[in-house]
């Protein structure tokens, strides 16, 4: 099996900086508004309340949230603002963007961007029997829609599983593990492709195999000693 992060791995990062994230910030308000009474706002809305209390109760600056017979979407605006701002891996604003994403990609104004050896790589792993997975910090969601609604097609029928952090943090062993035992692999034939060393030591502390890909525009990275490639046409099955 191989598995793949997204931001860095298969898409640029400039993508998901510079159109996604600010797509969400653009639409937040709208998105609340025309869903302010759906079963998904209100679940939302609760994760909301318990991640604002965690962080209150730890000490973090955050926003105040008003009491509980005021309209919530002002302190939820603000508070997932504040997160955006931190750039903070919370799962209630990773399963937000995904939704507001969601909407971007059926009205056509999203397009998942994906480098240009993806397709070529999903197809041929495909015909070598390797199956695929992505674990990325977004949600799974948004996961779907950008292979879905990829520029380079429907991909998402290529990808057999999805994983946020709802399977746990990425640079956290433990989380490896879970995957692993997830799709019914002993850890050593899951190979983990990723652009940040620190998710790689996890991965292969959990007894993955693990790859660096470099793409333009990737953080640099500290001293490692992973194989390193620059175009998944030099990852095979064996």
């Amino acid at each position: 099996m191989i598995l793949l992060d997204i931001e860095g791995t298969t898409t640029p990062i400039a993508f998901v900086t510079q159109v996604l994230y600010p797509y969400a910030r653009t639409h937040l308000r709208s998105y609340l508004d025309g869903h302010r009474d759906s079963p998904e706002f209100l679940a939302l809305l609760a994760a909301f309340r318990r991640e604002h209390a965690a962080d209150e109760a730890a000490g973090e600056p955050v926003p105040p949230w008003a009491d509980e017979t005021a309209d919530a979407r002002p302190s939820l605006r603000a508070y997932a603002a504040w997160l955006m701002d931190r750039d903070r891996k919370s799962p209630a604003l990773k399963e937000l963007q995904g939704e507001i994403w969601e909407t971007g990609y059926q009205r056509g104004e999203l397009a998942g961007q994906v480098y240009e050896d993806v397709p070529r790589a999903f197809q041929r792993w495909r015909s070598e029997g390797v199956r695929l997975g992505i674990f990325s910090s977004g949600a799974v969601l948004a996961q779907r829609c950008l292979f879905r609604g990829s520029t380079a097609g429907d991909l998402s029928s290529f990808v057999d599983w999805y994983f946020d952090t709802h399977t746990g943090p990425k640079q956290d062993p433990e989380s490896y593990r879970r995957i692993a035992a997830e799709v019914g692999e002993v850890p050593p034939q899951v190979l983990f492709v990723s652009d940040v060393v620190p998710e790689l030591d996890a991965a292969r502390a959990a007894g993955l195999a693990t790859i660096l890909i470099v793409r333009p525009g990737n953080l640099p990275q500290p001293q490692h000693d992973h194989r390193v490639v620059q175009s998944f046409d030099e990852i095979t099955a064996t």
